[in-house]
């Protein structure tokens, strides 16, 4: 790899007075594993990089590029230190192994037959669902445009195969009207048999191939619904649940109770914490932490100064007992401003604390 490649890919990363080994250890800890990938496809030429990012989802794409961009002022010292602990993580590498069986096997202990059957054929060759893969890399404007006059079964259907914000934003083009029926058809989803699959790929004009397997696919379902509704813009995610609720109410509440809760903040990065903490006033967070549990509540905290942590302890402790409708009110702000600021792309909410590469 030419070193001008590498030197150029790094320009930007800290050149300041050298950090203290404490102060790197801190600064390589608060990364995620795709800012980690991001820091090491940085470390490569652009060929290199460009050859690797072929092999990723858009989605995939999406939130690389995004860390490649968070890392940007990372230190030398941090840089050496993610580089030595990937070279460590290799030689630990004694066999990959497995192969395709493998990969089977894996897939159908972890996600079933029928979830596995339907991950499968979108990664082997053989048997990918184009018009599906296709579907990946539209932009919801275009996806909008293509399903808007299908039945709301089929748009239910497409929604289920999308990610979640995708599907929110195909949502925010679609007629108000049939918002509602479609979230509440996406819940109502449990598997894809072979003659909806059928007509999908008409719509996709796109036929499976001869050695496609047509079995029933387990998709969509409320938990589903709640997580496309997780993205979809606040504004239009009160109409929408105020429309399904009338609809349908057991629905709409069991749609409500699977979406991103104050709880879930746990899962996020330090990062998107940090920046939520500074759109949010002191008081309210007290108020909301008060009612929350251990771990959320250590998640704010681990992202203040020992000073500012006691400060902020006392003081919180100090408010003695709230009533519950309060520490809600609070929680439910603080998640209105979380959402406002996700959807400006300011901080990433993460259900699972998963990373995303």
């Amino acid at each position: 790899m030419p070193e001008a490649a590498t030197t150029s890919s790094l320009a930007t990363f800290g050149a300041a007075g050298a950090p203290s080994p404490e102060e790197v250890a801190a600064e390589v800890a608060s990364l995620t594993n795709t800012q980690r990938a991001a820091v090491m496809l940085m470390l490569l030429g652009e060929e290199e990089a460009a050859a690797v990012i072929r092999h990723l989802a858009p989605k995939e794409v999406q939130h690389l590029s995004a860390a490649m961009i968070s890392v940007a002022d990372l230190s030398q010292e941090a840089v050496s230190a993610v580089l030595d602990g990937f070279i460590a993580t290799i030689k630990k590498q004694t066999n990959i192994g497995g192969g395709l069986d493998y990969l089977e096997n894996m897939l159908k202990t972890a996600l079933g037959e029928d979830k596995a059957s339907s991950v499968l054929s979108r990664i082997l060759p053989a048997s990918a669902n184009r018009g599906l893969e296709v579907l990946q890399w539209m932009d919801a404007r275009s996806i909008s445009e293509m399903i808007v006059n299908e039945h709301p079964q089929i748009i239910a259907i497409v929604l289920s195969f999308l990610d979640y914000d995708v599907a929110a934003d195909v949502i925010r083009f679609l007629p108000k009207n049939l918002r509602p029926e479609v979230i509440a058809r996406v819940a109502s989803l449990e598997t894809i048999q072979p003659t909806a699959m059928a007509e999908l790929e008409s719509i996709m004009r796109k036929q499976f191939s001869s050695n496609s397997s047509l079995k029933s696919s387990s998709v969509g379902g409320v938990k589903a619904a709640a997580k496309i509704m997780n993205y979809v813009k606040t504004d239009i995610e009160s109409v929408l649940m105020k429309d399904l609720t009338e609809q349908n109410a057991d629905l709409a509440q069991s749609i409500q109770d699977n979406m991103f809760k104050f709880e879930n903040l746990d899962g996020c990065d330090n990062r998107s914490i940090q920046t939520l903490m500074r759109n949010v006033a002191p008081e309210l967070l007290m108020v909301a932490l008060k009612g929350s549990n251990e771990i959320v509540k250590e998640k704010f905290l681990s992202n203040m100064s020992a000073r500012a942590r006691d400060m902020f302890i006392e003081e919180m402790e100090g408010k003695g007992p709230l009533r519950l409708s309060e520490v809600e009110d609070a929680q439910k702000q603080i998640m209105r401003t979380a959402r406002r600021l996700s959807d400006a792309g300011e901080m990433m909410l993460s259900s699972g604390g998963g990373d995303y590469v």
